[in-house]
């Protein structure tokens, strides 16, 4: 069941990755982030705390949309529960 969860965030961040609004240095992030996500050899608390700190780190860029932030907290709330 955790990994249907995991399987939705990553969907979500590359739906979000996809969209050609999203600055280039965003885009990069995401897909660091689904890299982490994706690497079952690291410790799946290790992996949620690394991609929640990347997607913290895209919510503070100032050159991203209000609503692509919103997006991004929202994926990084769902990472949260994955890790519950």
């Amino acid at each position: 069941m955790m990994m249907a969860d995991l399987d939705t965030v990553i969907m979500r961040m590359e739906d979000l990755k996809d969209d050609s609004g999203i600055p280039s240095n965003v885009k990069n992030t995401l897909d660091q982030g689904i890299t982490v996500l994706q690497d079952e050899e690291e410790d799946l608390s290790v992996r949620v705390n690394t991609v929640t700190s990347l997607l913290d780190e895209v919510s503070n860029d100032p050159n991203i949309a209000q609503h692509t932030r919103t997006e991004v907290w929202n994926i990084a709330s769902q990472l949260e529960s994955v890790d519950s």
